[in-house]
Formats: C-alpha cells, sequence, structure tokens
C-alpha cells in the first residue's frame, strides 16, 4: 500500500537531531476548559475520557479531547529551510505548543495531549485512540478523526497497516486488534464499512460500483446510517487487513507539490460491534416476615456502538498546491467540506442556536461525532516548516475550537430476549436433569430400603422357623420319654397288680388304686405343662410376626429422611449466601485497611538538615495533609530536579528517605518520567537498591522504579542497566510485604514488553516473581498474577505471529503448579490474572501436554464453567473445543464441556 500524507517523512525525519527552539512565550493565546488542563488521558474507566461519568441512559457530557503531533521535517524542508528555525516548539511535559511569529516573538497553545516528532505510533494510539476504542466496548458511539495540511500524516497517523514493520501499525489497525481481543465472537459481533467522501458523493471503497450511496437521517434520534454500503463481518485481524488493503486501493490520490500521494476524498471507516452482556438487578425476597439474603439476577442486555475513524483529505491553499483542472475542483470541493465542519464547531463552541450541519454531506455524516451521543477524540497533524506557518496556524486554531465542543454521551442498549430465552432453556433443561437425577436417585434408594426390609424380614422369618423347629422336636423328644416312663411304671403296677391278687389282695399293705391315681395326677401336670409352653411358643410367634410387620414402615422413615435432607440443603445454601456477603465485607475492609497503612507510611515525620531539605519535607508534608500533587511539580521550579536526586546520596537517613519518596511522587506522573530519566534519577534509584539496606529506602525505591517501568521507553533502560538483576536481589532478601509488592509491580510492568521476554527470563526476572509468592500476602500475589498473566499474553502473541517456538517459559520455570493452585483463589484480582494466564498458555498446542499432567486442564473446564467473566469464560470453551489434545484427554475422562 502506498504511503500517504507524509509517511515516508516520518520514517526518515525519526533518525535526524531535532533540537527544541528556546524562544520566549509572549501570550497564551488560548486555553482549554478547565476540567481539562493538564490532565492525561485515563485508561482504567471509559467515564474518565471528557469530564463526567457514566450516570445512566440520559447521557453525561463528554468534551472533544484534542491532541496535536508533529511531523519530522522530510527530506525537501532539510534542503529548502536549512537556514530557517522550526515554526513549532512543543512542551509535551506542561501538554503546550508554541508557534513562533518571528525570533523573539510566539503564541503558545494548550492541548490534551502533545506528541513530539519522536512519538511511536504505540503512544499515539493509547492516548487519542484506545479510550474511544473501550467505550466502544462498553457501549457508547465513538469516532477518531485526524485533521491537518496535505502531507503532515494524517493516513500515516490513521490508516498505517504496518506490513513491513509492526510498530508502524495505524489507529485502524491498532483499533481492530484490541476489539477482536475484548470480545467473544461465539456471542459478540463485529461488521465494517469503507467509504469515502469525494466531491459531495459517498462511494464504497470495498465495492467501487456502488458510487453514489444515500444516508439516512433517524427522525426522532437523529442517528445518520447508510444503509446501502457494504457491510463485512470481521472474524479475524487479517480479514480486516485485506479490506483494509483493498479499500486504499481504491481511494482517490493525486500528486501535488505538497505530497507525491495527497489523498483527494474522505475516507471514513464505520465499525459495528454488537455484544451480549449481563446486566444486574438487585431484588429483596422476604421469607418468614424476615428480610433474607441479597439474591442476585441478572438479565441479558445486546450493547450496539459504532466506532468512526475518519481520515480527512489535507486542507491546502490552491497556489501552494498547484492544483489545476480536475484537481482544482477537487480542492475545491475538499475546501468546502472542510469549511463547513469548521462553521459547525465554531456554532457548537460558541454555544450558536442554530448549527449549520446540512451546508455539506461530511458535517451530516460527522453530526454525532460533534455535538451528539458519541466520544470523540481528534488529532491534528502539522508541520515544522516555517514556510507554512498560516496553515499551521489554522490548524491549531481549528483545534482550539474543537476542544470547547461538548457532547452528551448515550449508552446504546438493549434488553436481548433471544439470549435470554435461550438462557432460560437452558437453566430448564438443567433444572429437568437434575429433578430426574435427584428421582432417579430417591426410587434407587427407596428400592434399596424395601430389599434390605424384605430381606431382613426373611432372615428373622428363618431363624424364628429354625427356633420353632427346635423347640417342637425338643418337645416330641420329651413327650416320647414321658410315655416311654409311663409305659414302664404301668407294667410294674400290673406286676405288682398280680403279684399282690396271688397273695389275698394286698401287698405289703398297699391298696393297688392309689399307685394308679398317682401315675394319672403325675401325667396330667406333664400334660398340662406341655399345653403351657406350647401356648407361650404361639404368643412368641405372634410378637415376632407383629415385629416383622413393623418393619413395612421404612417408607415412613424414608420421607422423614428426604425431609430432613432437603433441610439441610436449604440451611447450606443460606449458610453460602451469608459466607459471601461476609467475604465481600472484608476484602472491602481489608482494602480500607490497606489503604490507611499507605497514609500511616506516608506520614513520616522529616527532620530538617538545610534549607533544601526544608523544601523537600515541607512538599512532603503539604502532599499528605492537603492531596495536592501539583506541589511536587513545584519542587521543579523552587528546588530543582538535580538538587533533588543529589539529597538520594545525602548521609542523613530521614533526608534520603524524604528525597526517594519525592522522586516515587514524581514518578507517577507520566509527564515528570522523561526528566526523571534524562537527569540521571533511574541510575540513582538503581543505585539505592545496589547500596542501600534500609528497608524503608529500598521500599520506595522499588516503587518510584515500578512507576517508570510503566513506560516502554523506560523498560529497556531498566534492563540496559541491569534493573532486573537488582530486583531480583531485592525480592530474594526483603521480607516487607509492601516492599515485595512493589517490587513484584516493577517486575510485572516489565513482563508486558514483547521484546524484553528472552532477556527478562535470562537474568532470572520470571524466578525472582516465583520466589515473591513465599509472602503469601494477597496483594503481593495479585502483583505476581498481573506479571504472569502480563508474560503469558506477550508469549502468546509472538507465538502466533511465529516469533516465538516451542513450550513457554513460564512452564519451564516451574510456574504452572503456582498458576494451578492459585486458579481458584478467593481473592478476585489473584483469580482473574491466574485465569487469563491459564487461557493464554493453553491457545498453543505445544503447552498442552505439559497443562494436563500439571492438572490444568480441570481448572480450565471450571473456568469455561463458573468463570465470572463471560470473555475468559467463553475463550476458555473456545480453547478446550480446538484443541486436539485437549479434546482426547477430555473423552478419555468422559468430561463434558
Amino acid at each position: 500500500m502506498a504511503s500517504r500524507n507524509g509517511a515516508a517523512s516520518y520514517k526518515a525525519g525519526l533518525k535526524l537531531d531535532h533540537r527544541p527552539l528556546n524562544s520566549k512565550s509572549s501570550s497564551f493565546k488560548s486555553r482549554p476548559p478547565p476540567n481539562s488542563a493538564g490532565s492525561s488521558v485515563r485508561r482504567s474507566s471509559p467515564a474518565s475520557f471528557g469530564s463526567g461519568g457514566i450516570k445512566g441512559d440520559d447521557g453525561v457530557p463528554g468534551r472533544v479531547r484534542v491532541a496535536i503531533r508533529l511531523r519530522p521535517r522530510n527530506a525537501e524542508e532539510l534542503a529548502a529551510d536549512a537556514d530557517f528555525a522550526d515554526c513549532v516548539e512543543l512542551q509535551p511535559e506542561l501538554k503546550r505548543l508554541k508557534l513562533r511569529k518571528n525570533n523573539w516573538d510566539s503564541d503558545t497553545y494548550e492541548f490534551d495531549e502533545v506528541l513530539t516528532e519522536f512519538a511511536s505510533q504505540k503512544r499515539v494510539y493509547e492516548v487519542v485512540a484506545k479510550p474511544v476504542v473501550e467505550s466502544v466496548l462498553d457501549g457508547y458511539n465513538g469516532t477518531v478523526m485526524a485533521y491537518g495540511q496535505t502531507g503532515t500524516g494524517k493516513t500515516f497517523t490513521l490508516g498505517r497497516l504496518g506490513e513491513e514493520d509492526t510498530s508502524d501499525r495505524g489507529i485502524m489497525v491498532r483499533s481492530m486488534e484490541d476489539i477482536l481481543a475484548s470480545i467473544s465472537l461465539d456471542t459478540d459481533s463485529i461488521s465494517v464499512s469503507y467509504l469515502q467522501l469525494y466531491m459531495e458523493t459517498i462511494q464504497d471503497l470495498l465495492d467501487p460500483s456502488n458510487d453514489n450511496i444515500p444516508f439516512v437521517e433517524d427522525p426522532r434520534t437523529g442517528d445518520v446510517s447508510v444503509p446501502g454500503a457494504t457491510l463485512v463481518e470481521i472474524r479475524d485481524q487479517q480479514t480486516f487487513l485485506e479490506l483494509l488493503r483493498v479499500g486504499e486501493t481504491h481511494r482517490i490520490a493525486a500528486n501535488t507539490k505538497l505530497n507525491t500521494e495527497s489523498s483527494r476524498s474522505h475516507a471514513i471507516l464505520m465499525v459495528h460491534v454488537k455484544r451480549s452482556v449481563m446486566g444486574r438487578e438487585d431484588n429483596h425476597s422476604v421469607d418468614n416476615g424476615e428480610l433474607s439474603c441479597l439474591s442476585k439476577s441478572f438479565k441479558p442486555l445486546l450493547r450496539k456502538s459504532k466506532l468512526v475513524v475518519v481520515d480527512l483529505a489535507g486542507s491546502e491553499r490552491i497556489h501552494k498546491s498547484g492544483s489545476e483542472g480536475h484537481m482544482l475542483e477537487e480542492a475545491k470541493s475538499i475546501n468546502l467540506s472542510l469549511s463547513a465542519l469548521g462553521k459547525c464547531i465554531n456554532a457548537l463552541a460558541e454555544n450558536s442556536a442554530h448549527v449549520p450541519v446540512r451546508d455539506s454531506k461530511l458535517t451530516r455524516l460527522l453530526r454525532d461525532s460533534f455535538g451528539g451521543s458519541a466520544r470523540t477524540s481528534l488529532i491534528i497533524t502539522v508541520g515544522p516548516s516555517p514556510r507554512h506557518r498560516g496553515e499551521t496556524t489554522s490548524t491549531i486554531l481549528f483545534g482550539q475550537r474543537a476542544m470547547k465542543v461538548e457532547n452528551m454521551l448515550k449508552i446504546k442498549e438493549e434488553f436481548d430476549y433471544k439470549s435470554l430465552s435461550r438462557r432460560l432453556e437452558i437453566e430448564l433443561d438443567k433444572h429437568i436433569v437434575e429433578n430426574e437425577r435427584r428421582q432417579k436417585y430417591f426410587e434407587d434408594e427407596i428400592e434399596r430400603i424395601h430389599l434390605e426390609a424384605q430381606n431382613r424380614i426373611g432372615e428373622v422369618e428363618r431363624k424364628f422357623a429354625d427356633a420353632l423347629e427346635k423347640e417342637r422336636l425338643k418337645s416330641q423328644m420329651d413327650y416320647m420319654e414321658t410315655v416311654k416312663k409311663l409305659e414302664e411304671k404301668l407294667v410294674l403296677n400290673q406286676d405288682k397288680d398280680e403279684r399282690c391278687g396271688s397273695g389275698g389282695g394286698k401287698c405289703n399293705g398297699e391298696e393297688p388304686g392309689n399307685s394308679t391315681s398317682d401315675d394319672i395326677a403325675e401325667v396330667r401336670k406333664l400334660l398340662n405343662k406341655e399345653i403351657n409352653l406350647r401356648k407361650v411358643a404361639e404368643e412368641n410367634v405372634e410378637n415376632l410376626k407383629s415385629q416383622i410387620g413393623s418393619e413395612g414402615g421404612g417408607d415412613i422413615e424414608m420421607l422423614k429422611l428426604r425431609k430432613s435432607l432437603e433441610e439441610e440443603v436449604h440451611q447450606k445454601k443460606k449458610l453460602e449466601e451469608e459466607v459471601i456477603v461476609l467475604r465481600s465485607q472484608l476484602m472491602q475492609l481489608s482494602f480500607e485497611a490497606d489503604q490507611m497503612r499507605k497514609c500511616l507510611e506516608r506520614g513520616v515525620p522529616r527532620n530538617g538538615v538545610d534549607p533544601l531539605t526544608s523544601a523537600v519535607g515541607h512538599f512532603q508534608s503539604k502532599d499528605i495533609q492537603n492531596g495536592d500533587k501539583a506541589s511536587y511539580s513545584n519542587l521543579f521550579e523552587q528546588v530543582g530536579l538535580q538538587k533533588i536526586l543529589s539529597l538520594l546520596e545525602s548521609e542523613d537517613v530521614s533526608v534520603r528517605i524524604h528525597a526517594v519518596k519525592v522522586v516515587a511522587n514524581l514518578a507517577a506522573e507520566e509527564a515528570n518520567q522523561k526528566r526523571i530519566v534524562e537527569a540521571g534519577g533511574l541510575t540513582s534509584l538503581l543505585m539505592l537498591l545496589r547500596t542501600y539496606e534500609d528497608e524503608t529506602i529500598r521500599r520506595v525505591a522499588a516503587g518510584a522504579i515500578a512507576n517508570l517501568a510503566m513506560n516502554e521507553a523506560n523498560q529497556e533502560l531498566i534492563m540496559d542497566q541491569g534493573g532486573i538483576s537488582l530486583l531480583s536481589i531485592t525480592a530474594a532478601d526483603a521480607d516487607d510485604p509492601q516492599t515485595l509488592r512493589m517490587v513484584a509491580g516493577a517486575i510485572a510492568n516489565l513482563c508486558g514488553n514483547d521484546k524484553l521476554q528472552t532477556t527478562l527470563r535470562t537474568e532470572g526476572g520470571i524466578k525472582a516473581l516465583l520466589g515473591i509468592v513465599r509472602c503469601g500476602h494477597p496483594d503481593v500475589l495479585s502483583q505476581v498474577a498481573r506479571g504472569v498473566a502480563n508474560f503469558a499474553k506477550c508469549e502468546s502473541r509472538a507465538s502466533t505471529h511465529g516469533l516465538k517456538a516451542g513450550r513457554s517459559f513460564l512452564i519451564e520455570d516451574g510456574a504452572l503448579p503456582w498458576i494451578v493452585q492459585n486458579a481458584n483463589n478467593e481473592a478476585a484480582p489473584i483469580r482473574r490474572h491466574i485465569e487469563l494466564a491459564l487461557c493464554h498458555l493453553a491457545q498453543h498446542e505445544v503447552n498442552a501436554k505439559d497443562m494436563i499432567s500439571g492438572g490444568a486442564l480441570w481448572e480450565l473446564v471450571r473456568i469455561s464453567r463458573d468463570c465470572s467473566r463471560e470473555d475468559i469464560r467463553t475463550l476458555a470453551r473456545r480453547i478446550l473445543h480446538s484443541s486436539p489434545t485437549f479434546r482426547s484427554e477430555m473423552r478419555r475422562l468422559r468430561i463434558e464441556c
């Protein structure tokens, strides 16, 4: 793709030595609104972009933010203007720009961001477009627009593909990378249109035959749409790059005196994002007249947002561009549309009752971007040549007026009935399966109890039958023995009777009838005894039968058991909800205690030893009492950075502590970091880590290094000066949790740099990070988890681009067991970072076997089911489905995802 609007000038100019001019400022010609002066773009929340926060559907005010970027001198300017100084001088730390009128006078302007000719494409994207992209992902419309003279680098800033050098990627490519990385393609969708406005006609860059597209305005909301444009759904970054390449070939360009490839049309990229999110509703339920725990229900919402990236054609003067013929007509059309845009912005800035939106199709297309509901960021590009001072002045004034425009930001979301229906169907299926499982369990349990009761009854019946048979046999034996004895006695009596009868009726004075009656009485007694025994046995039989019949009451016991189990389950749920509430309260109290501890640590009393030390102590106490961070900036004017850094070598420990605290607070501001590094502050901080054993000095010095490590340019300096080795030594020697937290934070920031992966690992950074986990403090573990997640993300990106092969360094250094152990940590920050690290490691097949043997597969399955963040849950599910190794192991273990 051809390089347009000064792209070649950027590549050549960055190698030159551009020195700032030391001219005096005569006056401040224009200042931005009070809420924007000197403020930096905050990336933590979309609400921080502009003024105000997100407060519901009524919308909140959000000012148009404006950044200015200076193009370095190109070859022609180096030759033609060699004897002339640049007309523009930048003060990025103060966010100011000086425009020279002559050698002794200049005008000063302030912007939200001031980007020098050395600013990287990544930094331009982060300060200009990334907050808008984050807002689009949260459901707001967003606009990023470039304005400036022909040849100052608008297309280079926005549309550069970076095929030869990935660091040259422009805002369009980087925006799509962030959007694709932040959404789930299973539930969300992205579609793209690429248009150009040429000679007041809208043309489709993806379909050149579609060269006169009408647009439609919603009479109710005022939203402008282009329904006739080609809409392409994006599933991966390569498809998007191919679309940009096709659109760039169809865009109209021409050779002018100002630029060899000058755009003759306004290019408009529209990215439509649809995201499914869960909106929470808090309901209070009442149980038995008392307020129960807070029950949480979720409703599905569909957020529809649009990102518009506008590459305006260059503003130019006819006599300078040399346009004639058809190109003259093109230039007139360009200037007409830009003039209409300027009039609209003037009217909005001055709160005019009439805004001339309908003067041009460009202003009608950008109706939502200026004065509408979109979050808008404008980057204006200028050149340093004094020959184009008039065009540079016009561009600067355009940006100043745009900073006064405020939009009313509104989120675009609607109830997602289809998603709710699908979710309810899934929940219903789950409940049906669970009910069937429980019903089967209860039926099996009843069957088991019934069989057990029958077995017990059969066993009792067998025992009773055996006892009864033994008793019967015993009774029969006794009866037969008794009959035998009676027969013997009867025989004896008959013998006696015969002897007595032959002896005259008497035998030894006894009467024959007496013996017989006695025997009969004895027999009756024995018979009665047997009858009684039989009755007792029958009663025992009846008692046993009644006991056996009572065994049939097992159903009643089963019902009682089931009811008891249900009560236990209900009680367990209540206890779990109470535990969740108490846990959240505990985390809040821990956070407040940590903040109080930090404040107390900063409140160390000072011991003044000289005026310089007194000034440092004065600003230290002032910051603690009033929270005025601007007081630290005044140290540059009242004391001087070099004097502050000289105190780092003071023999007085108290002075040294105050000085390093001041440097740490100054390093927290991005605007001060470059001056600290250039003044040798980074070297001094590393020297403190190397030489001093005082715990407070090492803790604050490590915190200052962590702040400096947030800047990509400083990260390489830290590595070059042996910073990772010093941080590793400090991590091994320190025991204080706050010191370890600072060290872990610095290493975690370094882990996020793609270029430092191999060096960081070689010098022991990963080993040191893993060694810090011995502390066990939640804040320390959170920083360690963040570092692991950053390292895994960079490794994943390098493997995807083919820059790295083989297993992950984290797995080789033994980080996997700790990652698996903390994947379900109670602390939400630790758990979130570890879950991200697991997903990044699992994206590459070469790590799959180690993760399976280390138990990470079970955690991935849990994340795909129970993770609180839907994007992480979807990513884990996609990885489990796409990896052949994971699928094979899940089939073997019979795991369903």
